[in-house]
């Protein structure tokens, strides 16, 4: 596995647990169809939640959520829509989250969560 890949899985082991801690049920991951990837589906509540994570080594090229562009966002929209479909589970309330990540591998990671970017 290359090194990013392995940061990546590590990111999404660490947002899932982070997730779960704040009482969000993580119930997909890594959820894949032709229009693209889903690293976390969750329900908060009465809410389906589709997580964005983004893990980063360091701030060098930008913090993680600036990775979080308007495409990307209309793209996990069309995701959340197809993830519905695909599980027959149609909540009330749609929301997206980001969680940021940086973990150099020495220090504590430090988690960040956007609740509700789009």
């Amino acid at each position: 596995m290359r090194a990013k890949d392995a940061l990546g899985q590590r990111g999404e082991i660490l947002a899932a647990d982070f997730l779960e801690d704040l009482g969000i049920k993580v119930v997909d991951r890594n959820w894949r169809c032709p229009a693209g990837e889903i690293d976390l589906v969750a329900v908060d509540g009465g809410t389906l939640v589709i997580v964005e994570v983004k893990t980063r080594r360091s701030n060098r090229y930008g913090h993680p959520f600036e990775a979080i562009s308007n495409a990307k966002l209309n793209r996990l929209r069309t995701l959340a829509v197809l993830w519905q479909r695909d599980h027959s589970a149609f909540l009330p309330k749609l929301r997206i989250d980001v969680v940021g990540i940086l973990d150099d591998g020495k220090a504590e990671p430090v988690i960040e969560h956007l609740c509700g970017v789009s």
